[in-house]
């Protein structure tokens, strides 16, 4: 059975299991262990009158918050079924996916705590970048698959030609080292990337280098110089000066696009997203998209 005091002592099956080192765990605990109070209070004791204290009867099978941080990031680090991580943490399927719920939302607070989480209001977007002294962003399209939905409206609304399944849709935009400062909302994967960059009418401060692909052909905000790979014209050739242009532009992109790929360190964004839980596949992307902040956050300061 998992647990942080059987792997503690062996730090690279803990770091493969929950997706950070244990230094970094150690340092995510105090915000989780705040956001968990923080949980008990709202659901299990304000308002409400109790025949017993909170905290009676059965024990729970994850008493230390310890082992509720490494419950809920290994769930996210490799997305098993229900039933596998019942099993590896000493739980049946159903007392899992309480656990999951509960759990996720805890986690997602305590990077909030941590100020990991991306800004989610495209009208701030403008303030929080102009923190970024380079002032040098990316600005990319990711999609995750979802099972296929039973109602045919949304399977039309939600299949996307890219993914050749039925997927959800966010757009990210990121400092030049990788860290996530903007996730938009989820969208049906239908939508076109700079039809929700258009949608969401992004503003970038006044000197601004974006580098974007050409799935945001013709998007150019106010503010942001934009670097783009040329699209070949019709019947015709692009010159040699224009390829070695969109050879360097896409150099460019691909290091910053790495940076970015350690969103998807979080099997839970990478896997066909099975919970069919409101809202919760939005959530996991935010959340995943701190976890990786947090990562890039603590080894800057530890290299």
């Amino acid at each position: 059975m998992l647990n942080y005091q059987s792997l503690r002592n062996k730090p690279r099956i803990f770091q493969s299991l929950a997706g950070i080192s244990l230094h970094e765990f150690e340092q995510l605990l105090p915000a989780f262990e705040q956001a968990w109070q923080a949980y008990v209070m709202e659901h299990h004791i304000q308002g409400k009158t109790r025949k017993r204290s909170y905290g009676g009867g059965r024990p729970g099978q994850l008493k230390a918050e310890c082992d509720k941080l490494l419950f809920i990031l290994v769930y996210f680090r490799l997305y098993p079924t229900q039933e596998v991580q019942g099993y590896l943490f000493g739980m049946g399927q159903p007392q899992a996916n309480e656990w999951v719920h509960k759990l996720s939302g805890v986690l997602n607070r305590a990077l909030g705590y941590e100020k990991q989480l991306p800004e989610r209001d495209a009208l701030k977007l403008e303030a929080i970048l102009s923190e970024c002294p380079a002032l040098e962003f990316v600005i990319d399209g990711t999609d995750r698959k979802i099972n296929r939905p039973k109602d045919k409206e949304k399977r039309k609304k939600y299949y996307s030609g890219k993914r050749k399944a039925h997927a959800v849709k966010n757009n990210v935009i990121a400092e030049r080292r990788g860290k996530v400062k903007y996730l938009s909302d989820t969208y049906e994967g239908k939508k076109h990337d700079k039809a929700i960059a258009d949608q969401e009418d992004y503003q970038f401060p006044d000197g601004s280098r974006l580098w974007q692909d050409t799935g945001f052909q013709g998007f150019a905000p106010r503010g942001a110089i934009v670097l783009q790979p040329k699209k070949k014209p019709k019947n015709q050739e692009l010159t040699e000066a224009q390829k070695q242009l969109n050879r360097l532009i896409s150099k460019q992109r691909v290091v910053i696009e790495h940076h970015i790929g350690g969103i998807k360190r979080s099997q839970i964004v990478m896997q066909t997203f099975r919970n069919r839980k409101e809202n919760d596949v939005d959530q996991v992307m935010e959340t995943a998209c701190g976890l990786h902040n947090f990562r890039l956050d603590h080894r800057s300061k530890f290299a």
